[in-house]
Parts: structure tokens; C-alpha cells; sequence
């Protein structure tokens, strides 16, 4: 390999000199971005702007320049100002576990690829377990994001609910799953790619704040069974993503037992709260449930993306895939934990469970309890804030850290507010200081706040009204 490509690939020295530069260009980017010496969250660029930049570098960019061109064509989750999407600002040390997790590279399908992290992640989804409420004989396993935990989730409740081998022979009658018409898109595409059709989401109308209304489950199951479907799970939000509503876990725990239902919550963005010593009443009942998903790249200030899966009984961590090639996994029962292509889609996963484990080791779970509550706390302070000015109006009380409000003047009707507010959005997007996005909510346009970033203050969002005002008045000029 004297003067190949790869030798240059593998030249240490060379990668040491790179990785200094890139090194000390991120802790620049840190400082900067926390500190607020950055103006911006973000410098907008179109779609097509961007994409042909990147051609063009491609081709005749210079590479000593394009990590400091990627920290700057981005957006910067840790800035205060970022209260966008659900994406945290990720704890700097976990940089260094996402690090060596690439330099590894260890599969983790089986345990000889993974001997560590297999261990690790058993240990990390055991506490979360725990902390759930679960008692003796819970497993669990992490995943690629939210998306793909609810789909495993889901086919694990087919499993255990219904009698028919469908894996092998296929459907023999309609199946349907409950949930609310608020929650996260991904529980429609998982019934879907199930198989299950439009029929088989059998969506609940939801209250006046945008949680499950569960007075309504008995007629919609009642519905739902004299068409011929088989209901076999009920999802409960934790909570839903466009108003952060947390649907009743109880109610819907007690209607889950009368009807023999497998009870799934999505934690994806609030599970986080189990670890909130103000906030874990949102949460009342998830230890009923047989199964729940949390994102640590959500609430828990981790990188994406990471997912844990957590099921109450062991048995159906292990039983979602009947599928086996002999020539990679054994059947001992007493080892199951330890190969983890038996229990996800994946059958190669990066190192997700070295985020988990160092953040609690470092940090413990007093970190979690601290950001969750700041973060829900700030959005009850946003809330007043809001409620004190007339030209806002509140689209719910939040029960996390989303909060949905829309610029509301008087003497405009809702079309005309609508248009406002999307006009509003994105003027701010393109102006680029603040990050936030909309929603629409039972026809109307919505300005929608995640605070996910632990350096937003209460001056921050008085400034975020400030400008939204200053836009506005643009707009009307």
C-alpha cells in the first residue's frame, strides 16, 4: 500500500492533525452557540441554494474549510434561542461516547460484536425499567429512534394478543389499534406498514386540551368489533407531539385490562418525566402498561438517535421476530439478552447505549430530573407571559415543555390570522436569530414552541414575542 488512497486513509498522524482542528472547532462552536456570540440560530438558505452549494463544493470546495462550513450551514440546537423541533442540545460529553462509538464500530447483533455495549445497554434499560415502575422480570432494548420502537412495540402486542400466526401464514382477519387522534404520526405508519389499513387505526377524538378523550374508547371498541375488527392494543401519548398533551394512563390502563388489550405507552418525547420528581404525576399508570418507549435524544440531552424499549415482561422483548439464522444466533434462553438482532429490526446498531450509561454514571438521574422540570417549568412560565399580552392567544394550557400560541390582533378573522401567523413563521425563519415551527390545530395556524435547550430563559421568550411583533407590524405596513 505505499502511496495508495487507503494508506492515506489510515495515516494516523494525519487523522491526529484533523481531528485536533476539528476538535477545537467544536468546542469553539459550544462556546459560541451557548454563550450567544452566534446572532443566529440558523442562516437560512432555500432548498435548492443549498443543495447546489454542495455540488459546487464537491467539486471545487476547499476541504480544509468543510467542517467549519458545516458548523455553519446548520441549525444550533445548543443556542437559547433554538425552540424549534424536539431535538435536545445533547450533553457535550456524550460527542465523545458518539466518537468512540464510530472508531469502534461494533455491530452488537451478536455479543461477541458488542461484548460491552451489550452489557451496558442491558444494564441502562434495566434502570429505566425500574424507574418505569415495572417489577421483577421487565427487559428492554434500545433502538433507531421513536419510529421504529412504536412499529417493534406494536408487532410485540400482535404477538402476544393474537392467536393467529401472522408472521407465517398472514392475516386472517381485520386487526385494528386504538389511539388518539392527536398522537405522533408514527403510531398511523407503524399500524400501516403493519398491514393494518385506514380501518385498523381506530383514532379516539380528543378534549378540549388535545388529550385522549377516553369517555369515548367504550363505543369506538364496541364500533370497531361489530365491523369485524379485532382490536388488540391501545396507545396512550406521553405525550402527544403537537401540544405535548399527556393522555389519562390510568383510564386508559383500566379500559386496557377490561378488554384484554395489550396497553402501549409512546414516552417518545415525555417518558423522560418518570425521572421528574414535580412532573412524574403526568405519567400515573405507565407502570400498568406492557410496554413503553422513551427517546434519549429527545428529553434526556442525548445525541440522535437513541430510543429505549421497555416492556413489563421479558418474554415479549424476545418473542416480536420468530425469523432465526442459525448460522449467527443460538437458541439458549438464559443468553437471549445478550444477542440483539433477536429482539430489534436492526441487525446492526451503532453504540446508542454508551449515551445512557455515561450521562448516568456521570451525572446520575438528578441531570434528568433537573432538565425536565426546568424545561416544563419554563413553559409554565411562558404561559403567563402570553396570558398577560392581548394580541396572543393559547392554544392549551401545556402540560410539558411544547407550548402552542398563535399572534391573534384584533379585527382579523381566523383565515386571516392563519395567513399571518404562517407569514410570521417565516420571516423568522429566514431572519434566523430564533428557530420555532407551526402546527395546525383543528383548523388553525399555530406558532409552536419546544424549549429544549437548558439555556432558554424567560428573557428569551419575552424577546421571541418582541419580534414576532416587530414582524408583524411589517407585514401590515
Amino acid at each position: 500500500m505505499e502511496d495508495s488512497v487507503l494508506k492515506r486513509v489510515f495515516d494516523i498522524e494525519v487523522f491526529e492533525h484533523t481531528a485536533q482542528k476539528v476538535t477545537k472547532e467544536l468546542i469553539k462552536h459550544l462556546r459560541a452557540t451557548l454563550q450567544e456570540e452566534h446572532e443566529k440560530t440558523l442562516s437560512w438558505n432555500t432548498p435548492d441554494k443549498e443543495l447546489n452549494y454542495w455540488k459546487d463544493f464537491l467539486e471545487t470546495g476547499n476541504q480544509e474549510t468543510f467542517f467549519k462550513e458545516i458548523f455553519k450551514r446548520t441549525t444550533h440546537t445548543h443556542h437559547p434561542k433554538y425552540v424549534g423541533h424536539q431535538v435536545s442540545a445533547p450533553a457535550p460529553i456524550t460527542v465523545l461516547t458518539a466518537m468512540i462509538s464510530a472508531v469502534l464500530n461494533n455491530g452488537m447483533a451478536v455479543y461477541e460484536m458488542g461484548m460491552s455495549p451489550s452489557a451496558i445497554e442491558k444494564v441502562v434499560t434495566d434502570s429505566i425499567c425500574k424507574k418505569i415502575g415495572y417489577a421483577s422480570g421487565y427487559a428492554g432494548l434500545l433502538t433507531s429512534g421513536g419510529t421504529l420502537a412504536n412499529l417493534t412495540a406494536l408487532l410485540s402486542a400482535r404477538r402476544a394478543k393474537v392467536a393467529h400466526d401472522i408472521w407465517n401464514e398472514g392475516y386472517a382477519q381485520p386487526l385494528g389499534v386504538m389511539v388518539c387522534e392527536q398522537a405522533h404520526y408514527c403510531i398511523d405508519r407503524a399500524a400501516k406498514i403493519m398491514g393494518l389499513g385506514e380501518n385498523g387505526i381506530i383514532k379516539i377524538a380528543s378534549k378540549a386540551d388535545f388529550s385522549m378523550d377516553t369517555a369515548q374508547l367504550e363505543q369506538a371498541y364496541e364500533e370497531a368489533i361489530s365491523s369485524g375488527i379485532k382490536i388488540f392494543a391501545i396507545v396512550g401519548s406521553a405525550p402527544s407531539t403537537p401540544t405535548g398533551a399527556y393522555d389519562n394512563l390510568n383510564a386508559i390502563a383500566e379500559f386496557a385490562k377490561a378488554k384484554d388489550l395489550w396497553f402501549h405507552v409512546d414516552g417518545a418525547h415525555g417518558g423522560a418525566a418518570i425521572y421528574s420528581n414535580k412532573y412524574r404525576y403526568l405519567l400515573r399508570g405507565i407502570e400498568q402498561s406492557d410496554s413503553v418507549v422513551i427517546d434519549g435524544h429527545k428529553m434526556m440531552l442525548m445525541p440522535t438517535i437513541t430510543t429505549a424499549l421497555l416492556f413489563k415482561n421479558k418474554q415479549h422483548a424476545k418473542h416480536t421476530f420468530s425469523q432465526t439464522a442459525d448460522y449467527l444466533l443460538d437458541t439458549v434462553e438464559e443468553e437471549d439478552w445478550i444477542n440483539s438482532g433477536k429482539k430489534t429490526f436492526e441487525c446492526t446498531k451503532t453504540m446508542m447505549c454508551m449515551h445512557w450509561y455515561v450521562l448516568l454514571k456521570f451525572y446520575g438521574d438528578q441531570l434528568f430530573d433537573e432538565f425536565v422540570t426546568r424545561q416544563y417549568d419554563l413553559a409554565k412560565t411562558f404561559e403567563e407571559i402570553i396570558i398577560k399580552d392581548n394580541d396572543f392567544e393559547l392554544a392549551t394550557s401545556p402540560m410539558s415543555n411544547i407550548l402552542c400560541f398563535r399572534y391573534c390582533p384584533s379585527g382579523l378573522d381566523d383565515n386571516e390570522i392563519n395567513r399571518q401567523n404562517a407569514h410570521i413563521r417565516q420571516m423568522l425563519l429566514e431572519d434566523g436569530e430564533f428557530y420555532m415551527v407551526q402546527t395546525k390545530l383543528r383548523n388553525r395556524l399555530y406558532l409552536r414552541t419546544s424549549l429544549m435547550n437548558p439555556f432558554t430563559t424567560k428573557t428569551h421568550l419575552q424577546q421571541l414575542l418582541k419580534k414576532i411583533k416587530t414582524a408583524s407590524a411589517t407585514i401590515n405596513q
